[in-house]
């Protein structure tokens, strides 16, 4: 396992200080969540048949932009040229799905960082129920 600090200086993601930089990050293969975003597994892949899958590149892919006083969700492959990232339509509880041969990490700069096994996942915003049903902001 690989610690916070580690990846964090691989990709050159700053989180907040309070986080400790020490800690090692577990690779998980299955649901997961970070803060208001989930990592669902798939059964299929489809990365060959996806015409719009992408190589996730080294700066990473903003699968969550930041949005007022929020912070964003990077992705990031562990390694390069083994993560790809089909993003899903414009508005939609789901965000895209990520395929990698190897594991690949969330960050984030209030949750640090999530480490994801290699397979398919749907990433997926989280929704809330309150005077109508919405996303959840974090």
């Amino acid at each position: 396992m690989r610690t916070l600090a580690e990846i964090t200086a691989a990709h050159g993601f700053a989180v907040l200080e309070h986080l400790e930089a020490e800690a090692q990050v577990p690779v998980l293969p299955g649901l997961q969540a970070q803060g208001d975003l989930f990592v669902v597994p798939r059964a299929v892949r489809g990365r060959h048949a996806a015409d719009r899958a992408q190589e996730v590149p080294g700066a990473g892919i903003a699968v969550i932009e930041a949005v007022g006083s929020g912070h964003e969700h990077r992705l990031f492959a562990g390694t390069p040229g083994t993560a790809w990232w089909t993003p899903a339509g414009p508005g939609a509880q789901d965000i895209g799905v990520l395929e990698g041969t190897e594991p690949a990490y969330l960050l984030h700069p209030e949750h640090g960082a999530t480490g994801i096994a290699s397979g398919a996942y749907m990433l997926r915003h989280q929704r809330e129920q309150a005077d109508e049903e919405r996303l959840v902001a974090d």
